[in-house]
């Protein structure tokens, strides 16, 4: 590994190299540092760029600033080092005017104080340590350090580990937790940052697993809701809910919205199929919001609650909790609600599945039969559910299975595709609408939902892992 500044420099000839290239620089005499200097007026175009060179210049500056951050993060730290508080008046950043490391350090960076105490957190749990003897100590997250010292990750994922690495060990196996992170390291520079945070959730319970139910008692604990009008005559309801008391909420709401939206779009209807051409869409367009929406789906409720039986018959209203079958038997372990990231204990799992209305999925049963071949061309509710336990959501971007819908991979009036679980796909709207455009095709193999480019995008079109298994076959424990 180079040394950092030396990293730096190399940054920044390919940078230069790269700008160099996506302004026609192959043809001079110069290249790389020395173009730039010298067409300094040139190369501040961004806008004349060859799309190829605009996106090779944005990863090189990227891979520079991920080496900045590794860099500023270790002086950050070493700056919080010399300024602790048993030195009073003597520490660096009170010496220097400052209330705290963190302050000084916001005023370097001239961001927010958040931002300078993460690039301390960060620093100091990948940074070498001394013990009381004077000797050099590994980091206290080595493997995260050595990602972020060769720029393979950035410091809102070294961030996200760390801090989920120090709020499990005290309970967690010092063993099985180095393990996770090892894993961790070396998936994040491969998964977008939201997609990293669900994996994060899930080694986090697997690492502390009797973390979660008490975690999960304070929050129902400090689950709340309140009603006041302002003085214009709006009504503001402030609610914070724990997952156990919101997932009926929420997916009600969502059923209500989902639908109104599908059965809004100009040829399309609310059976999660590809729309046709005999469907005009509604007589008036909706032009409300989806905000605007969620508060009319909550009214819907509250009137039908009362007695006016007003919700949509076609809004499928059903919570999914999601478990595998020894925490339904043993009651040890943790599983999900669809909908909400965060996992939940077997207790409540166990209570939820017991409730009415609500679905739960065990893992590791024999299923119903779901394939229904071309006896009819809408997926069922049932079909559905089993979609959404091999996706997850939409298959490309992840999107909550509320928000996406059940499409036949062959058509089923151009293709005769079967409205079977190997001929389905669910995807959000956004996301269909790209597949179709460009042109990718989607293949299921062995339960698992690939997505091959068109050449356009990539040469070799080389498949692409979607679906559930693009996060849950990184199971952190598979190292330990």
């Amino acid at each position: 590994m180079s040394p950092p500044l030396q990293q730096l420099s190399s940054d920044l000839d390919a940078v230069c190299a790269a700008w160099s290239e996506a302004l026609g620089g192959a043809d001079s005499p110069l290249v790389g540092r020395a173009f730039c200097e010298a067409e300094a007026d040139e190369v501040s175009v961004v806008e004349s760029m060859s799309d190829g060179g605009l996106v090779a210049v944005t990863d090189a500056v990227a891979q520079l600033v991920r080496d900045g951050q590794a860099l500023l993060a270790r002086a950050a730290a070493e700056v919080a080092r010399r300024s602790p508080a048993e030195l009073g008046r003597e520490g660096l950043a009170k010496k220097r005017g400052f209330l705290n490391p963190v302050h000084l350090v916001a005023a370097s960076t001239g961001g927010r104080a958040s931002e300078a105490a993460k690039l301390i957190a960060v620093g100091t749990g990948t940074a070498p340590r001394r013990a009381l003897t004077g000797e050099q100590l590994p980091p206290a997250h080595p493997h995260v350090a050595a990602a972020l010292a060769s720029g393979a990750i950035g410091l809102d994922a070294a961030d996200a580990i760390t801090g989920m690495l120090r709020r499990v060990a005290p309970r967690a196996d010092a063993g099985q937790a180095e393990a996770m992170e090892k894993v961790l390291a070396e998936r994040a520079a491969g998964l977008p940052f939201d997609l990293l945070l669900r994996v994060i959730r899930e080694a986090e319970a697997r690492l502390d697993q009797d973390g979660v139910a008490p975690r999960e008692e304070e929050l129902r604990a400090d689950r709340s809701l309140t009603i006041r009008q302002d003085t214009n005559g709006m009504v503001r309801l402030t609610a914070r809910l724990d997952p156990e008391t919101a997932a009926p909420v929420k997916a009600a709401i969502e059923a209500i919205v989902t639908h109104d939206i599908r059965t809004a779009r100009p040829g399309g209807d609310s059976s999660g199929d590809t729309p046709h051409d005999d469907a005009d869409g509604p007589v008036i367009a909706n032009m409300r919001s989806v905000p605007q929406m969620q508060a009319d789906a909550l009214a819907m409720i509250a009137r039908h609650a009362l007695g006016c039986n007003q919700v949509p018959a076609t809004a499928s209203t059903t919570v999914v909790v999601r478990m595998n079958l020894d925490t339904l038997v043993d009651g040890v372990g943790h599983g999900r609600i669809d909908g909400l990231d965060h996992p939940v204990s077997a207790g409540t799992l166990r209570r939820m599945a017991a409730t009415a209305g609500i679905i739960p999925a065990v893992l590791g049963t024999d299923s119903v039969p779901l394939d229904l071949g071309r006896t009819a061309r809408a997926f069922t509710a049932a079909q559905r559910i089993a979609l959404g336990e091999r996706d997850g959501g939409c298959s490309c971007c992840g999107l909550a299975v509320a928000y996406t819908e059940a499409h036949h991979i062959l058509w089923w009036k151009r293709d005769a595709g079967p409205t079977d679980l190997d001929n389905g796909v669910l995807l959000c709207p956004p996301c269909h609408a790209r597949i179709h455009q460009d042109d990718w095709d989607i293949r299921i193999t062995d339960g698992r939902v690939w997505f091959i480019p068109p050449p356009q995008i990539d040469a070799s079109r080389r498949p692409r892992l979607g679906g559930r298994a693009r996060y849950e076959s990184l199971d952190p424990l598979a190292a330990a």
